[in-house]
């Protein structure tokens, strides 16, 4: 089975991604592009098993062949949309394939992806304490409430950047609250934007509803494996 992969090189300054293209969720990090791209058939591995949990998988694991369509170098920006290092706002990968509109049946599947994500995370955290949520660890940025809050923050400001978003006054404190409403706001939009060609440039940095899509399954199911991890 053949996979177009986008590589995005210096992710958040130290780390190769290795994307497929046209499976939102499934991706490979490195510390370099080849790392990355090595680590890429045991991720198509961990995507298609994922998937099979939920329903029959489509993905053919014999003969994969991977085809690097395009690679992008992460960089930071400042308020003048300067380059500086690795110390301001971050400009993320945009793929040539970024620009396609999403057919109906990828918005349909995105909506199955992300509602899979969501289930999973719920799994993951039910019957967590209070203390165990907000339980910190060595070298972590954040406890899992603060993982859960950043989860709801980061889908609202995919929205955002197309400006599909509600207030940000408007987002829960309380991290289950901020992710259902996020979701439902999601969840309700998202089929809205079959076959649009919107393309944003917003704080130097293109968006469009394929890469929200893209980035939404990838954040969920790499903060699901971080909490395990944290488990």
């Amino acid at each position: 089975m053949n996979f177009r992969v986008g590589i995005e090189n210096n992710n958040e300054g130290f780390r190769s991604i290795a994307w497929a293209l046209e499976h939102p969720g499934c991706f490979a990090y490195g510390n370099d592009e080849k790392e990355a791209l090595a680590n890429f058939p045991e991720a198509i591995h961990a995507y298609s098993a994922w998937v099979r949990r939920h329903e029959a998988s489509w993905l053919d694991e014999t003969h994969v062949k991977l085809k690097v369509e395009e690679a992008f170098t992460a960089y930071c920006i400042d308020e003048s949309f300067e380059r500086i290092d690795n110390s301001g706002d971050e400009v993320n990968a945009w793929f040539q394939h970024d620009w396609k509109p999403l057919a109906a049946r990828e918005v349909e599947y995105g909506l199955k992806l992300l509602s899979w994500t969501r289930s999973d995370l719920l799994i993951t955290i039910k019957g967590l304490s209070a203390e165990k949520l907000d339980q910190t660890y060595p070298g972590e940025r954040w406890s899992i409430r603060g993982i859960l809050d950043h989860i709801g923050g980061a889908e609202w400001w995919y929205l955002n950047r197309l400006g599909l978003a509600f207030a940000r006054g408007e987002l829960s404190p309380e991290p289950i609250e901020r992710l259902e409403k996020v979701r439902n706001q999601l969840n309700r939009l998202l089929p809205q934007l079959e076959g649009s060609k919107q393309v944003v440039g917003i704080n130097g940095e293109f968006w469009s509803p394929r890469k929200m899509l893209r980035r939404a399954v990838w954040h969920e199911r790499d903060h699901i494996t971080h909490i395990q991890k944290l488990l």
